[in-house]
């Protein structure tokens, strides 16, 4: 009897250890520099995962014990690794469908330069017709030279060609067009003004060929759109950059229907390497009617939203776009002021910059609309994104939100308002006070052509010093969030990472633009990279599930080469990303780790 009951007993034990032995990780690195971006901001050496989730944290001994025969383990030797990337605010299929367009890639470029390299891509394509347009992208207005140039239509007219021409600036604000485009279009110097957009005319009224805001679609309505294949190409080229950038989660700032249906069909092809979040654009055209607005981003949620198995990606909507304003950089001077542009009343070589009168156009949206929409944005359970560029857009935005709040106090929204590049200094504490999140592009943060030659004196000195205001933003509360605006410039996150913290400018724009970009102090490294990943996983309602590297959370991480907290500023960004995780499926390496 007593050696049948020694018996039973060891069964028992042998069994309840067998038990509580953890099942090996399907992934396990060690060795190396862990930063979680925990509450804590924790490092450790080693982390573990399974089943696309993060089981462990800790070091390299806790993660050794979950080593399995099957187990796919990295010595890491040293090397840093972070949360995925996510970013905020871009527009991917944008960035895809350029990468298959006549290409200026942002370069600064004299007036000859800029027709030279249109002429080669009309050169390139000799079978198309005169009614084929040629559609140029990534040209970098504001660094037309000489400083100040402004182009027209009489710019294009002189190219070897008879097809219509469309040139979309960088900033996605303005375009440019030939005179065969403006007959295509039929725009005379009777041709109105749409609601929100500027026709640019010269002295004598006659349209200049460029456009502003919606009067970009006065052109834009005659181009053919790229077809379905033409879509998913740009799909599979935009998910194949943003994996190398180590961007596991995104929001596309601005999408449409052929986005969603070219995102769906990879996702059904299991092709998916990134959460895809999208914003449904409300248009602030006239008759608007907020009820059928808000009524539509529903649709589209109903109908395009596609929820992921377990740790996969799927796609969402939960965010609606709305521009409140354009931009406050000259020539366009589009973004709504507090106060107005300042006007050279000397002369060019003898400048007098003083007040003007211009505050720049209306807002976009009246306040008592704008305030209407986002409290039916909220009771759909709906975030509103907003574009504001100036001050007194910035101030509309934060305003809408205090309505919202007072009206739906309880409701878990999270607005946005995007860009914010000037605030008023009164506005800077709002936006932690009603957890109003600005996403900002960090990488804006640096002297250039665009946030000095097309901006400071317009609007003189006091506001230039508080220009790109992120740190300040930080400083008084702000829950700073990052967004690329990829394909306003480059797809970079890491130079953008190194700009949030030195100001600085790099490589040859560096000579021109020597020290930093106003008085703003800029970010710390580790506030920098928050932004990055846990502050924009909160804007997407994701904070729960990605964001940092933490147990139970799935497993989007990225390897990088270099440990940035080791290194000076100015090298974060030769940064060069070894491993892409989403949901622990590799969907990037490079090179041998």
């Amino acid at each position: 009897m007593k050696t049948l009951y020694a018996v039973v007993v060891v069964l028992v034990c042998c069994a309840s250890a067998a038990l509580a032995k953890p099942r090996p990780a399907d992934m396990a690195f060690v060795n190396g520099r862990i930063h979680t971006v925990d509450a804590s901001d924790t490092v450790v050496q080693a982390v573990a995962l399974r089943d696309g989730r993060i089981v462990y944290v800790g070091d390299d001994g806790g993660a050794k014990a979950l080593i399995g025969r099957k187990t796919r383990t990295f010595d890491l030797k040293g090397r840093m690794v972070l949360p995925g990337l996510i970013d905020g605010h871009m527009h991917p299929q944008s960035g895809g469908l350029r990468e298959l367009s006549c290409n200026l890639r942002y370069e600064p470029l004299t007036v000859p330069q800029f027709q030279a390299k249109i002429q080669d891509c009309l050169d390139a394509e000799p079978g198309a017709g005169p009614e084929d347009w040629l559609t140029v992208i990534n040209w970098y207005e504001q660094a037309m030279q000489p400083e100040g140039t402004v182009l027209s239509h009489t710019d294009l007219d002189g190219l070897k060609t008879t097809r219509p021409i469309m040139v979309r600036s960088s900033f996605g604000h303005s375009n440019l067009t030939n005179r065969r485009g403006l007959d295509i279009a039929g725009i005379t110097r009777d041709t109105p003004d749409p609601k929100d957009g500027l026709i640019r005319r010269d002295a004598n009224g006659a349209p200049t060929g460029r456009f502003e805001d919606a009067a970009q679609a006065l052109i834009s309505q005659h181009v053919p759109p790229p077809d379905a294949a033409t879509h998913l190409k740009a799909t599979r080229i935009a998910l194949k950059m943003m994996r190398a950038q180590g961007i596991t989660s995104f929001l596309d700032a601005y999408t449409d229907i052929e986005t969603l249906t070219a995102y769906g069909e990879v996702m059904r092809a299991g092709e998916l390497t990134a959460r895809g979040h999208f914003g449904v654009l409300i248009d602030s055209g006239t008759d608007y009617d907020a009820g059928k607005a808000v009524a539509e981003v529903v649709r589209q949620k109903q109908t395009y939203e596609r929820v992921a198995k377990g740790t996969e990606p799927g796609l969402r909507l939960h965010t609606a776009k709305l521009f409140l304003d354009g931009v406050v950089a000259a020539p366009s001077l589009t973004g709504v002021m507090l106060a107005p542009y300042f006007e050279n009343a000397g002369t060019a070589a003898v400048p007098h910059w003083r007040p003007g009168k211009s505050r720049g156009p209306q807002p976009y949206f009246s306040d008592a609309q704008l305030q209407d929409t986002l409290i039916r944005l909220a009771d759909a359970g709906l975030d509103a994104h907003m574009h504001a560029d100036g001050d007194g857009a910035v101030r509309q935005a934060l305003d809408a939100v205090a309505a919202l709040r007072a009206a739906r106090p309880q409701s878990p929204v999270r607005p946005a308002i995007a860009h914010a590049e000037l605030v008023d200094p009164a506005d800077y504490s709002r936006f932690g006070e009603l957890n109003a999140l600005p996403v900002l592009s960090f990488q804006w943060g640096k002297p250039g052509p665009d946030t000095v030659d097309s901006v400071r004196d317009y609007l003189g000195p006091a506001r230039h010093a508080l220009f790109e205001p992120s740190g300040l933003l930080e400083i008084y509360g702000a829950r700073l969030v990052f967004g690329s605006d990829w394909p306003v410039d480059t797809l970079n996150e890491w130079l953008a990472l190194q700009i949030a913290v030195t100001r600085r400018a790099v490589g040859a724009e560096a000579q021109k633009y020597p020290g930093r970009l106003g008085v703003d102090p800029g970010l710390s490294l580790t506030q920098a990279i928050r932004a990055m990943t846990i502050n924009a996983a909160y804007s997407l309602h994701q904070e729960r599930e990605v964001g940092s590297i933490e147990v139970g959370k799935m497993a989007d991480l990225i390897v990088i080469d270099r440990d940035l907290f080791a290194i000076p500023p100015e090298e974060i960004s030769g940064t060069k990303v070894l491993l892409t995780l989403v949901g622990g499926q590799v969907v990037y390496q490079a090179g041998d780790l």
